[in-house]
């Protein structure tokens, strides 16, 4: 089997985006230069980046593709048939990462029945790479033993200055399990943040190119959505960015443990 490629840093989340809203999202950000697109297939949209992504001219070895299986999709029965319902959308053969989108509600599904799912759907060539999402420690700890060290490929959790997840940081980073932030600027509530707006002046940044910049140097994937082509553009810029060591500082004093995706019957008990 050949080896993986690595998560790349930046990617374009699709969250909320519908129909056409969606199309241009990713017609654009694929015309400025992303190369990674992250959907869900609870997202509703795999379809609609399926169509964009063929109509770009892109060519799909280029491309980094991620989806997450839904929760009524995790049994052994059911998960490999949703995975290639989901590569017919996206038009494609296989993905590069597929994901545990939340921990079973109530532990319905074992965990080892799904990562049983998930490392057949892997030997098949469905996906290249599983990993999870909304994992605690301990799930993640589950994770790994089941899983085998090196195999789970990425935890996608929320990470933004005002919820920096430390403890659930550190135990990955002990594992060596990468780690990707989503709700990264925290739905645009941290672009008003008078400390974040001084960091950006003194850099001639954006605030939100601060923010992705400080969870980049972090060493974690981030994957912010717009539907506007001009903060697609400038948001990849973030890249480039170097924060100094007051900068990161200044932000880790925003952690105030304001977590934004909590829903009910699904959300695990938090770290």
């Amino acid at each position: 089997m050949s080896i993986p490629a690595p998560i790349p840093a930046f990617g374009l989340g699709t969250f909320r985006l519908k129909g056409q809203t969606v199309i241009d999202s990713v017609r654009n950000a694929l015309d400025v230069g992303y190369r990674a697109i992250d959907t869900a297939q609870i997202y509703g949209n795999e379809a609609e980046i399926g169509q964009a992504i063929a109509e770009s001219g892109v060519p799909r070895p280029q491309l980094f593709l991620t989806t997450k299986i839904w929760v009524d999709k995790l049994a052994a029965d059911a998960l490999i048939p949703s995975l290639k319902e989901s590569l017919q959308k996206l038009r494609t053969e296989q993905v590069d990462l597929t994901l545990i989108h939340w921990p079973s509600p109530g532990r319905a599904v074992p965990l080892r029945e799904t990562l049983e799912a998930l490392a057949e759907a892997q030997n098949q060539g469905l996906t290249a790479q599983f990993g999870v999402s909304n994992f605690t420690i301990a799930l993640l700890q589950q994770a790994i033993e089941l899983a085998g060290k090196g195999a789970i490929a990425t935890n996608q959790v929320e990470i933004s200055p005002y919820l920096q997840n430390r403890k659930l940081v550190n135990y990955a980073r002990m594992q060596g399990v990468h780690l990707t932030s989503y709700m990264t600027l925290a739905y645009g509530k941290v672009l008003q943040e008078p400390a974040l707006a001084e960091i950006a002046q003194r850099h001639g940044a954006t605030p939100a190119q601060v923010v992705l910049a400080w969870a980049l140097a972090q060493g974690f994937s981030v994957i912010p959505s717009s539907t506007k082509r001009e903060n697609l553009a400038s948001n990849l810029e973030a890249k480039e960015l170097k924060l100094t060591s007051e900068d990161v500082a200044a932000i880790a004093a925003l952690e105030r443990n304001e977590r934004l995706a909590n829903p009910e019957n699904l959300a695990p008990a938090w770290d």
